[in-house]
C-alpha cells in the first residue's frame, strides 16, 4: 500500500482534488495527456509550452507517461503561488480586442477572430475555435461584441486558486520559500 500524500493546506488540497478527479486507478497518476485537462480544471489557463514543461517537470522515471501527485502537487502549488497561469484580467482582455478593432465599432467580425486564432499567436484547434464562437457570436449579427463576450467570460467563482495560494504562501518580492512536510523545497529566484 501507497503511504499518504500530506495535504498541507486548501491550495493543496484543490489541487489533490482536481488531479485525483483524473486519476482513473486511484493510485495517484495520471496520463501525461491528463495535465493540461488538470491545470484547466483548477482554472490555470496554460500555454502548450507551460503544460510540456509541468510534465517534463513531473512525470515519472519509472513510469514514463505517468504523473504522480506527489511531484505533480508542489509543482504546480509554486506556478499558482508565482500567479503562472493565470488567467488574464478582464482590463487586458478588453485592450486585446481594442487593440484588434482601431475603427472602436464595438465588435469584431467571426470571420476576422477565426483568422486571427487560427493563425496568430498560439493557435487554436478547429474544435477550440467552435466551441468559443458558440459562445461569443450574437446571433442576430453574426459579429462578436466583445464587451459583451468579456463580460461572459468572467463569471470567475469565488475563491480562485490564485485568491487560495495568497493565503498559504508568503510572496516576497526577491523570494518566496516553503518546505512542505515531505521535505520538497520550493523556491523562487
Amino acid at each position: 500500500m501507497e503511504a499518504a500524500i500530506p495535504i498541507n493546506n486548501e491550495l493543496e488540497q484543490r489541487i489533490s482534488d482536481a488531479f485525483c478527479i483524473f486519476d482513473h486507478h486511484g493510485d495517484k497518476r495520471i496520463d501525461i495527456r491528463e495535465v493540461g485537462t488538470v491545470l484547466r480544471f483548477l482554472g490555470c489557463v496554460p500555454t502548450e509550452q507551460e503544460i510540456n514543461e509541468v510534465i517534463a517537470a513531473t512525470e515519472m522515471e519509472e513510469s514514463a507517461g505517468d504523473v504522480h501527485l506527489s511531484k505533480f502537487m508542489p509543482h504546480v502549488a509554486q506556478l499558482i503561488a508565482e500567479r503562472k497561469m493565470e488567467p488574464a484580467s478582464p482590463e487586458k482582455i478588453l485592450a486585446a480586442f481594442k487593440v484588434l478593432d482601431p475603427e472602436g465599432k464595438t465588435y469584431i467580425t467571426k470571420e476576422y477572430m477565426s483568422k486571427m486564432m487560427m493563425e496568430e499567436g498560439e493557435p487554436f484547434t478547429q474544435e477550440e475555435l467552435d466551441e468559443m464562437l458558440a459562445v461569443a457570436i450574437d446571433p442576430i449579427t453574426g459579429n462578436i461584441p466583445y464587451e459583451f463576450y468579456i463580460n461572459q467570460l468572467m463569471h470567475a467563482p469565488k475563491n480562485s486558486i490564485y485568491e487560495l495560494a495568497e493565503k498559504y504562501w508568503t510572496l516576497r518580492p526577491k523570494e518566496m520559500k516553503r518546505v512542505s512536510k515531505w521535505g520538497s523545497r520550493l523556491s523562487v529566484r
